[in-house]
């Protein structure tokens, strides 16, 4: 009787331990892939600043032209 007891325990431990490995596997696979997504994530992000200062360098031209073109209809008037 208590050699099957043993047995039956020697088995869960290992069921177990198979187990704990398995999703602790799984787990560190989905951490690898949220790091990847991350990553690409903050890219996009600096790429997007960086465009978004292009942006804002064109903008600011833009209004100093449209200034001095109102300011060319005025002196005209």
């Amino acid at each position: 009787m208590t050699g099957a007891v043993i047995a039956i325990a020697i088995v869960l431990i290992l069921v177990g331990g198979i187990t704990v490995s398995v999703v602790a596997y799984f787990r560190l696979q989905r951490h690898r892939a949220d790091a990847v997504v991350m990553v690409e994530y903050h890219r996009l992000a600096e790429e997007a600043v960086a465009n978004q200062q292009v942006l804002q360098g064109q903008l600011a031209e833009l209004d100093r032209r449209v200034r001095d073109v109102e300011g060319l209809l005025r002196s005209v008037d």
